[in-house]
């Protein structure tokens, strides 16, 4: 279950990019999340992020993700309206509450709630697209020609929730092939049956730890200047999903400075579509952030295509 949060290699478009051109493209839709109130805008974001998350082929980590996310943005949702009393048009009016007086369910706290529960979807579909596309090697490798020992360390960082979850996983399985069964027994004797567990991660993990240390010395780590035997190139392909990234970013900059991607829910909610501009640059930002994921389908369908860049 765990494995699958971690990044595996499926051979999608998203996953062969440079790393700094799959930074820069989840940076921008980060961004954008953040930068924007508008509804359309917003969904927009979010449509684009999920529609990266199915072209990565990684809907199993996704679905974490959702989880989590639905029931939060629907707290939001309902937590908002009861705290926050400042919208005109009003739906609904308790009577006189001791201590709290009389609460209001106004339209426009549950538009705003469903707004920022929008928004927080995006964000966590952004972070599962990063897990899912980043390689940790290749991200790390970025950093470590100004801090290679940071690095480092920040890279077996990294590497220890994945291979404890690997490593919990076949112990438990071994102990199952053994007769230990894990639901049997009173509290006690479950506990002191994961306990067993624990002593065995314990050892693998300690095992592990002495591994890297004998490879770090015979590499000689430390002892001289740094060396490199893999770099990544650029290609065609980085070059046009940078390119859109940044005329993502430009019409993103422009439409707020035009104040296209900002929303009026208080007093009273504004116009949804207050001039035809805004669903041009809407369409513009989007198309832009959208040129990966079609070229990923070029990447699958099209070998000519995928030669080419």
């Amino acid at each position: 279950m765990l494995d699958r949060l971690f990044y595996e290699d499926k051979g999608v478009l998203l996953q062969n990019l440079h790393s700094v051109t799959i930074l820069g493209y989840l940076a921008v839709l980060f961004a954008l999340a953040l930068l924007f109130s508008h509804p359309l805008y917003l969904a927009g974001i979010f449509l684009i992020s999920a529609l990266a998350v199915v072209t990565a082929e990684v809907l199993e980590k996704w679905e974490f993700y959702l989880k989590a996310g639905l029931w939060m943005a629907l707290l939001i949702m309902v937590i908002n309206p009861l705290v926050f009393h400042a919208g005109k048009t009003i739906l609904w009016r308790s009577p006189t509450l001791p201590l709290l007086g009389n609460v209001s369910i106004c339209l426009e706290a549950i538009c705003y709630g469903a707004a920022m529960g929008i928004r927080l979807l995006a964000v966590l579909t952004i972070f599962c697209l990063a897990a899912a596309v980043v390689h940790p090697d290749k991200f790390l490798s970025l950093f470590s020609r100004f801090a290679y020992k940071s690095a480092l360390v920040v890279s077996l960082a990294t590497r220890m929730l994945p291979a404890a979850a690997r490593d919990l996983a076949n112990a438990r399985e071994m102990l199952q092939l053994r007769g230990v069964d894990y639901g049997a027994g009173n509290l006690k004797e479950r506990l002191k049956k994961y306990s067993w567990l624990l002593d065995l991660l314990l050892l693998s993990s300690l095992e592990g730890a002495l591994q890297i240390a004998e490879a770090m010395q015979a590499r000689a780590f430390g002892t001289g200047p740094r060396s490199c035997y893999r770099r990544e190139l650029r290609r065609p392909r980085d070059l046009l999903c940078f390119t859109a990234c940044c005329f993502a970013l430009v019409f993103s900059c422009y439409a707020k400075a035009k104040g296209y991607g900002d929303y009026n829910y208080y007093p009273q909610l504004g116009v949804l579509v207050p001039h035809p501009a805004s669903l041009i640059l809407l369409g513009i930002i989007l198309g832009s952030l959208a040129l990966p994921l079609v070229l990923n389908w070029g990447w699958k369908h099209w070998p000519y295509l995928r030669s080419k860049i």
